[in-house]
């Protein structure tokens, strides 16, 4: 199932919560409403993990996080250490067995683990895995790194983990619960965001900081890229992996996927969205009488626009918030009352009007065609589309979901072509220069693989596979 005003949208692939609190204190619902802060990132499965210091639970299963969790469900939760998850599955088949967090017994105890991201490795460290005798359960690569730190747990967790992070390429932000710790690990070229929080009598590690808003933690940091955060009853240390990688965070974070309210490696995301609308508007001026948005996560980068053009911002559609999620529908015309369905022009505000309408991306640019349509139908006299982000002509391999190569429109059409695909009276994107510069940080900083093909992490080669295995098996 799938939201289908968003089938045009790049996926994130999940969101993961941990909280550690004092021995007296459950933490399943804060665990739960941490989910829910973060629902945004999957709404596939959620699941969530806990342990007492002597025996572990979990629950999870299909569908959004209230859907899966009741009193009936909590109650048997107990603990006071619980990690959590939400999915949108890029790696691995749709069913519950891939759903999270994964929990398994190994000599010492047991370990739960829940991992936002993608290995780009991880076919081949499962091969090397399988031939050694480990039986997977999943389909996933989450499954990967679990076996792996259950293999090097002899010298204890941290060194397990540390060794896991030596073999392992990609993108992963990890929590990791054991009897006794909450784990924050976060991927070397801090691809996939973490950060921690503090509360009374505990701590929170969270995919984006909205979560600890929502469970009324104090933000302490980001988590950095290459460190490892061990959370217990004397508090939290941190400590970092030797080497020198470069940094290179998801710039999509702040384009769409993180929730307005988040605040990213010190950069809050609704100020970055507002601050790219206006240097849209100085790179792509447009003679209108008004801006609108396609809604949510384009508004801030509309208003910005709006400020910055001077042309009056207004409501352009009517979303409705209460269809939840829908198939995809089998033939166009269905798939095009879907969209109406969800997202209706407001036809007396824009009647008669030229609209500039701001969103975040078109990555194949059906529902574009879809929403410009409806806005000319509903009266508008001109559509001139502006676009928050530069056209989208690369896959990504770190855990986002996004069609193959040419099924993107931005890496197959020129602007021109899909101004005229789109049947927009203008298109205008947002240079990767100006989404830079609206985060206000170096574009060394960033992962941009979506839109220049610089990819920070190469898919592994062959001639690098046998150096792999022995440093594996040098493990055994």
């Amino acid at each position: 199932m799938f939201d289908t005003l968003n089938l045009d949208k790049l996926k994130e692939e999940c969101g993961v919560v941990g909280v550690y609190r004092n021995k007296d204190v459950e933490v399943a619902r804060m665990v739960y409403y941490g989910l829910h802060s973060l629902q945004h990132r999957g709404q596939e499965s959620a699941g969530i993990a806990t342990t007492n210091g002597i025996h572990s639970h979990f629950h999870k299963g299909m569908g959004l996080v209230q859907e899966v969790f009741n009193d009936e469900v909590f109650a048997k939760l107990k603990g006071h250490i619980g990690i959590g998850h939400v999915r949108y599955s890029t790696t691995g088949e749709s069913y519950v067995a891939n759903a999270q967090p994964l929990v398994v017994k190994y000599r010492r105890g047991s370990i739960g683990l829940a991992h936002n991201g993608n290995l780009v490795n991880a076919a081949l460290l499962r091969e090397r895995l399988e031939d050694d005798g480990i039986v997977f359960q999943t389909t996933i690569d989450s499954e990967v790194i679990v076996n792996l730190i259950a293999r090097f747990s002899n010298e204890g967790m941290v060194y397990a983990i540390e060794r896991t992070m030596d073999l392992i390429r990609g993108a992963y932000a990890l929590v990791v619960m054991t009897e006794e710790q909450l784990i924050g690990v976060r991927d070397p070229h801090g691809l996939r965001p973490l950060c921690l929080g503090k509360m009374d009598e505990g701590y929170v590690l969270a995919s984006e900081s909205c979560a600890l808003d929502v469970l009324g933690a104090e933000f302490v940091r980001d988590i950095e890229p290459g460190e490892i955060v061990v959370i217990d009853e004397n508090g939290y240390k941190i400590k970092k992996i030797e080497k020198q990688i470069k940094r290179a965070s998801c710039i999509f974070e702040y384009i769409y996927f993180a929730r307005p309210d988040t605040t990213l490696d010190g950069v809050g995301v609704y100020q970055a969205r507002m601050n790219a609308g206006r240097i849209l508007a100085k790179e792509h001026p447009a003679e209108a009488d008004m801006v609108i948005a396609v809604p949510d996560t384009s508004i801030p980068a509309a208003i910005g626009y709006a400020e910055a053009s001077g042309i009056p911002y207004g409501e352009g559609f009517i979303k409705n918030r209460y269809i939840g999620r829908t198939f995809i529908q089998p033939d166009q015309s269905l798939r095009e009352a879907a969209v109406r369905l969800k997202l209706n022009p407001l036809k007396q505000n824009i009647e008669g009007k030229r609209v500039v309408m701001i969103d975040d991306s078109i990555v194949r640019g059906t529902t574009s065609r879809q929403i410009v349509n409806s806005l000319k139908k509903a009266g508008a006299k001109e559509v001139h589309v502006r676009i928050s982000s530069p056209p989208v002509s690369h896959s990504c391999y770190y855990g986002i979901d996004t069609p193959d190569r040419n099924q993107l429109i931005g890496a197959i059409k020129t602007v021109e072509q899909i101004r005229r695909i789109i049947e927009a009276d203008s298109l205008g994107y947002i240079s990767l220069e100006g989404l830079v510069n609206s985060t206000g940080l170096p574009t060394e900083s960033f992962c941009h693989a979506c839109f220049s093909g610089d990819y920070p992490i190469n898919v592994m080669k062959e001639n690098d596979n046998f150096k792999l295995f022995e440093r594996l098996k040098g493990g055994n």
